[in-house]
């Protein structure tokens, strides 16, 4: 990659509202032939304002393009077992597709054990152990982690060439760092990853043609970090002096890179389309085939 006057802006907003329009045209078709809708459950425990904006815009999303949406709200003294008896309720309920309980949960619930209940067939936001081992193998069939999936669709919209280049995942959380890093490689990328212990941070990330920060450190991928004309995918979400900034500093970053995705408007609207497209994903699995 050559790097330009001023990277490439990786819109997310407009490549989602790509894709959702085309799942409200599967919807409607569905619709058209007389088959139940596809349905997401929500699960909310707990006040936390994040997560409220969240899945508020994950309901709005749902309505928007034709898919059944339910937000189930439970206060944050809850019981584990409360919680748990909930998502059995929920796997059994054949007109339920996907289940998506927001995290993060109160602190004596323990989330493995939350994720691990929910039946995988349901998985919509591919977390299961059984679905990861899935996506570890390449399974098609595998519910694929929503922003790791979304971040990948944005990359392939743009032509980001993927087979052959260097790819550093900084993070290696389950939910985006782990997953992500085995997109890449399915796609034949060289993939590291990076975390609290890499030495030498700065040094391994100018090393990528593709990086992706996932840690939620504000601006920590400086200019310094980024190899010339290299696609930066900023997944982290973090408020500083009342504004909402990334982990990469685009003003810095954006005068080296070739692709860059801003926050906000980058990954975050393609975690919530890549939600719904797995719920229609796991609807369509759960078809009697002909």
């Amino acid at each position: 990659m050559t790097s330009p006057a001023t990277a490439c802006i990786l819109d997310g907003k407009l490549t989602s509202q790509n894709l959702l329009d085309s799942l409200s045209l599967e919807l409607a078709q569905i619709k058209a032939q007389g088959a139940p809708l596809p349905k997401l459950v929500v699960v909310l425990v707990g006040d936390d304002p994040a997560s409220q904006v969240y899945v508020g815009k994950k309901a709005k999303t749902a309505q928007k393009i034709g898919m059944l949406s339910e937000l189930l709200t439970y206060p944050a003294d809850t019981t584990q077992a409360e919680l748990l008896a909930v998502i059995a309720r929920l796997n059994q309920d054949a007109s339920v597709h996907g289940i998506l309980v927001q995290l993060p949960l109160p602190k004596h619930i323990d989330t493995l054990s939350v994720i691990r209940a929910i039946d995988p067939k349901k998985d919509v936001d591919g977390l299961h152990p059984l679905n990861m081992g899935l996506l570890m193998t390449g399974d098609p069939s595998a519910c694929k982690p929503c922003t790791p999936a979304g971040v990948m669709t944005l990359l392939k919209a743009y032509n980001v060439p993927l087979a052959g280049q260097n790819a550093v995942v900084l993070g290696r959380s389950n939910i985006v760092g782990k997953p992500m890093g085995m997109l890449l490689l399915q796609e034949n990328a060289t993939v590291t990853y990076c975390h609290s212990k890499t030495a030498d941070l700065a040094a391994v990330c100018r090393e990528a043609d593709i990086l992706v920060a996932a840690v939620g450190v504000p601006n920590l991928v400086t200019a310094d970090f980024v190899k010339p004309g290299a696609a930066i995918i900023d997944v982290g979400i973090n408020r500083l002096d009342g504004k909402l900034v990334g982990d990469v500093d685009f003003t810095s970053a954006s005068q080296k890179a070739g692709f860059i995705t801003p926050v906000p408007g980058g990954v975050g609207p393609m975690t919530i389309v890549t939600l719904m497209a797995n719920t229609l994903f796991l609807y369509r699995q759960g078809q009697p085939t002909a």
